[in-house]
């Protein structure tokens, strides 16, 4: 036994499961924990890893052969927020990453947190320097060595922070959705460096996955929890195959109901129709010798849909960001947004105006713990924060896209009380409230159980049957992307 939990129950009301919790991790057991969102999955965790004291019968820990009891100091936890940087990242705003000449220059890069994390977690030897070596060479980490931590993509911090935590050499690994974010290549690497390092070292895994299709060859056990349950444990192939014999089809993700009446939004006064939305020619960005993207001709029509996809730190939300008009570089390009050349007087705020936007990076801002119809408000305004009072009329707005998306309920629940899914369907009601002609959706599915992830697909679909939408949507995934995409770009990463 290595963890174990017996009739748990919390102290606090508050973070309390609707059952008392009977959990154990066993020597060379590895465990998926899956279920839907919002389901308590990550009260789950935080049971098992002591943040939440018990009444009674508190957890039982045994890290044999670590010679220390402590759990902090044998279990580390991977949490969703902790791949956009964490809560400890105060400093951090939405555009900070394309304004490189604001940041310190005491700000650390990827190479030397890492370099600390490894002298800090043991002896320096040999044996440690080929493990670390071995983590760089499977993570392909070398070329962002040298990289501000604040300057990573998505992508790029979620393989930092798996490297920096496998260093340490804990006991227990716990990791949130670790794939989501990765390209293909990256998502089977991660796989088989996490099935060969438990396998060489004395490490248990523990991941808590949205979806089952995520669920590696080298799991051993499944624990389901939902409706705030945890259900016993079973061996992946029995769970599987209790799945299959169940057959349960899943509800229809978005009613036809619902689906007409986007479809039948009224128009506003305003509406636009702009020819071309996106035009860039011979389009370069570079940090320092850093070559991000290079001599890009790119145009988006009005009405056209296109998935953008590549590798890892390719530049996709560089390209992103030139489009949202947060990075400074873009005066020094010749592009064109909403048929309106940039540098020729408009300000950022008439190019916002046009968009809907979610994004990782979106996500990793929004720190502030004010009620969801808030923040779904923010997006009437292009604020991350909320400075100005909405009107009746635009809660009302509100409201009727939370009930879209099938978050109504949480419309006054404070947004870092929800489950990470939880606050990417707040976010993603944020970007549809004013209508938008042109939505940019960066992985939006990110951590969404399958069923929310068909309903916010066919929402997609769905808002993109209205005139003068134009979509550009990043996935990893193709079986993400809508049946409304028309085109794709795909990027390659530049090793100058």
């Amino acid at each position: 036994m290595i963890i174990k939990v017996h009739n748990g129950v919390t102290r606090m009301p508050e973070w309390r499961m609707a059952e008392p919790v009977d959990f154990e991790l066993n020597e060379g057991e590895h465990i998926a924990i899956v279920g839907p969102n919002g389901g308590g999955k990550t009260l789950a965790v935080d049971i098992l890893t002591g943040k939440h004291p018990l009444l009674q019968n508190e957890v039982e820990y045994d890290f044999s052969p670590k010679t220390s009891k402590l759990a902090s100091d044998n279990i580390k936890y991977i949490t969703f927020r902790d791949t956009y940087g964490g809560d400890n990242d105060r400093t951090y705003y939405l555009q900070q990453r394309w304004n490189q000449t604001e940041i310190d220059e005491s700000t650390p890069t990827a190479g030397k947190l890492l370099e600390n994390a490894f002298l800090a977690s043991g002896e320096d030897t040999e044996e440690r320097r080929t493990f670390q070596k071995h983590l760089y060479d499977i993570f392909n980490l070398h070329y962002l060595l040298d990289k501000y931590i604040i300057l990573l993509s998505s992508g790029e911090l979620r393989k930092f922070m798996l490297c920096r935590s496998l260093m340490g050499d804990p006991r227990v690994l716990i990791m949130d959705n670790p794939f989501i974010g990765l390209d293909k290549e990256t998502r089977q690497q991660l796989r088989e460096v996490l099935e060969t390092v438990s396998k060489e070292r004395a490490l248990q895994i523990i991941l808590v996955l949205a979806k089952d299709e995520d669920i590696p060859r080298f799991v051993t056990h499944v624990v389901a929890v939902a409706g705030k349950t945890v259900l016993p444990k079973m061996t992946q192939k029995a769970y599987w195959e209790e799945k299959e014999a169940k057959c349960v089809d899943l509800a229809v993700p978005l009613p036809e109901d619902i689906r007409d009446e986007i479809i039948n939004l009224p128009y506003r006064d305003d509406d636009y129709n702009t020819h071309e939305v996106v035009r860039m020619n011979n389009v370069k960005i570079q940090y320092g010798d850093r070559v991000i993207l290079k001599d890009l001709d790119w145009t988006v029509h009005n009405g056209e849909k296109w998935a953008l996809s590549g590798q890892n730190g390719a530049g996709k939300s560089t390209l992103l960001s030139l489009v949202c008009a947060d990075n400074p570089q873009s005066y020094a390009c010749d592009i064109t947004l909403f048929d309106q050349k940039r540098g020729s007087g408009e300000s950022i705020w008439d190019i916002k105006k046009h968009i809907g936007y979610v994004s990782p990076e979106m996500h990793r801002s929004y720190n502030r713990d004010m009620p969801a119809i808030r923040i779904v408000a923010s997006g009437l305004k292009d604020s991350v924060g909320l400075y100005v009072k909405p009107t009746a009329g635009d809660y009302e707005v509100c409201r009727m896209w939370m009930r879209f998306f099938g978050i109504e309920d949480l419309a006054e629940r404070t947004f870092l009380k929800l489950s990470s899914g939880e606050q990417r369907m707040v976010l993603l009601a944020r970007a549809f409230v004013k209508d938008p002609e042109l939505l940019i959706l960066d992985e939006p599915l990110h951590g969404l159980d399958t069923y929310r992830g068909e309903m916010v697909k066919e929402i997609i679909d769905a808002f993109c049957q209205r005139r003068n939408k134009t979509l550009i949507m990043v996935t990893h995934y193709k079986e993400n992307l809508p049946r409304c995409i028309t085109h794709s770009l795909y990027l390659k990463r530049h090793t100058s």
